[in-house]
């Protein structure tokens, strides 16, 4: 991809975030945006830094980590193609409290604070919706410590797996596959698990016939049994 040739304003647009702004509008959003291709590994900033911007993933996958005093790393979140992240803190004005890191070779934008704001004051929608990107990330993370609380791994898991289908009033048997976009070592942590107990199981429910695990690949013959499945 060519960068010199990427088209700003159109690539805004299809943001949740940006949607319905005028041309205009996304012209001057474009001036404050950084796009950067970068390599796997890259840490696009580090806790503690200032921040002065948020972020998009545009191509590949960034994990947002904090490392406890003891050294491990706990993934917070994987943010895949279309995913911002770092608004809250860059409006609170404090530093960084996590790291980002890109997981493959990744496109990342960057939206600089000032430019962001001066669209808030001169349009009342976009700020809207912006407290209500906002308002979605903090019901996510509020599921997540739920999730953490009530549920078993095995059901971490399997709603990891079955995403959104796990949400419905009626789960529908279908034959889905889901590929991970990361390794299994990054979702175990994202999921507060260890990578071997992540692995044992996916061993598990492949034994029961729920799943087939084909290196990234996890085919799902019955999404209905799988949402239904308890542990022995």
């Amino acid at each position: 991809m060519d960068l010199d040739k990427f088209n700003l304003p159109r690539y805004l647009a299809t943001l949740p975030l940006f949607m319905n702004m005028r041309e205009e509008e996304l012209t001057r959003l474009a001036t404050g945006c950084q796009l950067r291709r970068l390599e796997r590994g890259k840490l696009i900033f580090r806790a503690g830094e200032p921040c002065n911007e948020f972020h998009v993933t545009v191509l590949g996958q960034v994990k947002l980590f904090a490392i406890s005093p003891a050294g491990t790393e706990k993934v917070i979140e994987l943010c895949g193609p279309g995913y911002t992240f770092a608004e809250a803190v860059m409006f609170m004005g404090v530093p960084y409290v996590v790291s980002a890191q890109t997981l493959t070779d990744s496109l990342v934008l960057t939206v600089q604070k000032d430019v962001v704001l001066n669209e808030i004051a001169a349009n009342p929608s976009f700020a809207l919706r912006m407290l209500a990107g906002l308002s979605k990330r903090l019901h996510g993370l509020i599921k997540d410590v739920q999730g953490y609380a009530l549920h078993s791994g095995v059901q971490r898991v399997i709603g990891y797996l079955l995403g959104d289908r796990m949400t419905e009033s009626d789960v529908t048997s279908e034959a889905i596959t889901v590929s991970l976009p990361v390794s299994k070592a990054a979702i175990a942590s994202r999921l507060s698990l260890t990578p071997e107990y992540f692995s044992r199981v996916l061993n598990e429910l492949e034994t029961a016939g729920l799943i087939h695990v084909d290196k990234r690949d996890i085919h799902i013959a019955d999404t209905a049994r799988l949402a239904n499945y308890q542990p022995r």
